[in-house]
């Protein structure tokens, strides 16, 4: 399927389990982190904004958001839920406005869905003014190794658990059941891929953020007594020089 196929496909399951306030990694963490991040810049386009609700919280204190997403439903959704923003089908390979026209430029849990990401982040670095900022966020790569997750480990004695991970340094593409018949596709690459991938383009970090999860998601898995040890979200700061 194509690289949007799927997600033209399960959009409904996005909105519903991730949005309008039902999802406390959103609502505790990535957009109060994106508001603080983000304060004071004037134009700032959101790359793959889904339902809006990160664009949506940017313009409420006053910046002036354009949101861009390539999946139909998503944005329908965010015109309907309205708050200021203005909204647009678009591809991050090709973002459909000019060279230096936004003050900062944020991309939050997409990447990691982008096939050619040397396009994207180059589109990127194309669209940011001088000094503008590239706030970007991702699924943790530790995270989201094809392979990795919890293991209870009854073997030993006393038995353990923890955190297993996969072939890290691969890049791989997998298309994941995320919850039943909801398939979604990921690609996978290490950490470094991004930064030297960045760099590349001029987009110089600033800073690297990868908090514990949030009291919300943490009280929904008590079963994992350290959850709060593991990232699932990485944040980078970037300007372009």
């Amino acid at each position: 399927m194509t690289e949007n196929g799927l997600w033209d496909t399960h959009a409904q399951w996005w909105i519903d389990g991730f949005t309008d306030g039902v999802d406390p990694e959103y609502e505790e963490q990535i957009i109060p982190l994106a508001i603080e991040e983000l304060k004071g810049f004037h134009t700032i386009l959101d790359v793959g904004c889904g339902d809006g609700q990160i664009a949506r919280a940017l313009a409420s204190q006053g910046s002036q958001v354009l949101g861009i997403d390539p999946t139909q439903l998503h944005i329908d959704v965010a015109r309907q839920r309205g708050g200021g923003p203005d909204y647009r089908i678009g591809s991050a390979s090709q973002l459909p406005v000019s060279d230096e026209s936004q003050d900062a430029v944020l991309a939050c849990l997409v990447f990691e869905h982008i096939d050619d990401v040397d396009t994207a982040i180059s589109e990127v670095a194309r669209v940011l003014r001088k000094g503008g900022q590239f706030s970007f966020f991702l699924n943790h790569p530790l995270l989201q190794t094809p392979g990795s997750g919890w293991i209870d480990d009854f073997i030993m004695d006393p038995p353990e658990q923890y955190w297993r991970i996969g072939p890290y340094l691969v890049e791989t593409e997998t298309i994941e059941e995320v919850e039943k018949d909801v398939f979604i596709r990921f690609i996978h690459r290490p950490l470094s891929r991004y930064v030297n991938t960045l760099l590349a383009h001029g987009l110089m970090l600033q800073r690297m953020y990868e908090p514990s999860p949030p009291e919300g998601f943490l009280a929904r898995a008590p079963e994992y007594a350290l959850a709060h040890t593991v990232p699932r979200l990485l944040y980078l700061r970037t300007v372009k020089a």
